[in-house]
Order: structure tokens, then sequence, then C-alpha cells
């Protein structure tokens, strides 16, 4: 276990009732803490998992952005929290792979959207196929297990 996940641990376990000065943490504290440490530590090998579809990984996330429908330039830097000209570099190069293309809005004409072409779509749909394999830390779980984790996920995403 890595010194991260064990300080995670060790901040994650209730202190003993009494201890002067101490209080546990809320339990969905702890829960937090430790998901988002197994989403932290999986996502460090996102760079190698766009490098196989030959994406940078601010591309890759275009990519899985785009599939939900068109989105205007200006819409996508503040996704990716850039200026718009970075993202026309960025726009500039998927293009020239014949990922994406840009379209005028029909209701603004100054307004580019981004849309995936053919060739995007089929990347999107590889690269999302190897985004839901699970670490071997979740693979390996006992399937009562991975029932209950699925069944508390999808609770938690269907209150957002």
């Amino acid at each position: 276990m890595s010194s991260s996940s064990e300080d995670v641990e060790r901040r994650g376990k209730p202190q003993p009732s009494g201890t002067e000065g101490e209080q546990a943490e809320p339990l969905s504290k702890q829960a937090w803490t430790l998901l988002f440490e197994l989403m932290h530590a999986h996502m460090r090998n996102f760079p190698a998992l766009a490098a196989e579809f030959e994406l940078s990984p601010v591309q890759a996330h275009v990519v899985r952005q785009l599939g939900e429908g068109p989105l205007a330039m200006s819409t996508l830097a503040n996704y990716l929290s850039c200026d718009a000209s970075n993202v026309t570099g960025l726009v500039d190069r998927m293009e020239a792979r014949g990922l994406v293309e840009r379209r005028g809005s029909e209701q603004d004409r100054r307004v580019k959207m981004l849309v995936l072409t053919e060739a995007g779509v089929a990347l999107r749909e590889r690269l999302l196929e190897r985004l839901a394999e699970p670490p071997e830390s979740i693979a390996s779980l006992t399937e009562p297990d991975l029932c209950a984790l699925r069944d508390i996920m999808r609770r938690a995403l269907k209150s957002q």
C-alpha cells in the first residue's frame, strides 16, 4: 500500500471515542476521501492510456466530451479551463487527424461548433472501452462487494 493510501486509511478510521480534542471524521468524508484517492491513483495511468490512441490526455478528454453532442469552442475552452487560442491549436491538430470538424452554429454563425467525425466516433468508442476496464483493485473484489459498490454508486449518481 502506498504511503498516501496508508495516510488515507489512517485518516479514514474513526478516532477512538473519548480521545481528548479529537473527533471522528464523518463517514461521508471518509468514504469520499477513499473514493477520491482511488480515482486519483487510477487517473495517473490516463496519459499512457491516451497515448495508446495517439492522443494527448487533453485530446482524449475532448473526444470523450464531444461524444455527448456538438460543443461550442468557447464552451470547450471553459471546460478545459484554458484560453480560446489554446483550443484553436488543439482542434487544428485533431481536425488534421480527421477526428473532429468545425461547423457553424445554427443560432449564431459566429460560433463554431465542434463535432466528432465518423473516425472520431469510432476512436471514442474504443477509448471508452479502455476507460471502462476496472483497475485490479476493483476487478479483484468479490461479486457481493462488486454488486454493493455498483448499487451504492448508482444511488449516489442518481441524486446528482
